[in-house]
């Protein structure tokens, strides 16, 4: 089996790239553009901890180039493709929108593309839970409308949706996409609150408490996530009674998580007390998130349930590592 994993150097990539390494009789075909969104030495060091590894090849690539895409796909012949590339984070949509479009509208179009010409087995792509906006009703469900978006990067992931679906319906193309909800644990990413938080307590330095800390999040354990995609990528869509080949589902811990509550298991987790500052929500954000995750329990028989103390040990843990601390 031989599997395509987009996004291959950033947090979710490369924890699915080393469990599908682990399993035995896989080839990872990974790619990477290797942006500067953040630190690119970190991308380069979760890398390092699959280049050795036998069945992995890394190819650095951006999706939004149609030409190297294509050729790479003619090339390999993979059988699935699990699609994490993406720009990321809702703040940084509204500085720089343009990097929004290139990656997640482009170069999506470009995966879609590229597996209908080279058929796979199974297209799984990463949407978000920011497709749901303010909705008020909660747990989010997925049947639930998502047609009000309150940041570009939302609406791109919305537009991934439809886009899917689109492809789904002309070309019977099996696609599943997965609503992401906060997700957590080592190799995270710098730019989100369990490192952000964990850094500024470890120094002894100010986080910022947004919305004067009412929020609630549905922190979701990395192992969790994999977990979750990989039972997905191997329950192929069939389509019937005349509908595409087409699923989605949510992917959270079905837990909101008061936001002084994680600033307690932070505090937890790294032996110290956090100084705080409080200040209004910022543009963009949402109140709380809050994942209904039964239909993908139905499914595939699992959904995330890590709790977040045992999650924000292992990730404080992971970061002393990383930084030596």
């Amino acid at each position: 089996m031989k599997v395509l994993v987009t996004g291959a150097a950033g947090f979710i990539g490369r924890a699915v790239c080393e469990k599908l390494l682990d399993k035995g009789g896989v080839d990872v075909v990974a790619v990477d553009n290797l942006n500067d969104y953040y630190a690119v030495e970190l991308k380069h060091a979760r890398l390092a901890t699959l280049q050795s590894r036998p069945g992995f090849a890394f190819h650095r690539l951006d999706i939004a180039d149609w030409d190297g895409l294509e050729a790479l796909f003619a090339a390999e012949r993979v059988d699935y493709v699990i699609h994490l590339a993406a720009q990321a984070g809702v703040r940084y949509s509204i500085q720089n929108p343009h990097a929004y479009a290139q990656s997640n509208l482009t170069g999506f179009t470009n995966v879609l593309e590229a597996c209908r010409r080279h058929p796979v087995k199974h297209l799984v792509y990463a949407s978000s839970s920011s497709v749901y906006g303010q909705n008020a009703k909660v747990p989010f469900s997925e049947d639930d409308r998502v047609d009000a978006p309150v940041s570009f990067y939302a609406a791109t992931k919305k537009a991934n949706e439809v886009m899917a679906h689109s492809y789904a319906h002309l070309y019977a193309l099996p696609t599943t996409g997965l609503r992401f909800f906060t997700v957590y644990g080592p190799w995270g990413r710098p730019d989100m609150a369990p490192w952000l938080f964990t850094e500024a307590i470890l120094k002894g330095e100010t986080i910022k408490v947004f919305n004067h800390g009412k929020m609630q999040r549905d922190f979701t354990y990395i192992d969790d996530i994999v977990e979750g995609v990989l039972r997905v990528m191997e329950h192929v869509p069939q389509g019937a009674d005349g509908q595409p080949p087409y699923r989605l589902f949510n992917i959270g811990n079905h837990n909101p998580v008061e936001l002084m509550k994680f600033i307690r298991a932070t505090e937890a987790a790294c032996g110290r007390e956090a100084v705080k500052d409080y200040y209004p929500m910022q543009d963009g954000d949402v109140p709380v998130t809050y994942a209904d995750t039964a239909r993908l329990r139905a499914a595939v028989g699992f959904s995330p349930d890590t709790p977040l103390a045992d999650g924000m040990q292992r990730f404080v843990a992971w970061y002393r590592g990383y930084h030596g601390v």
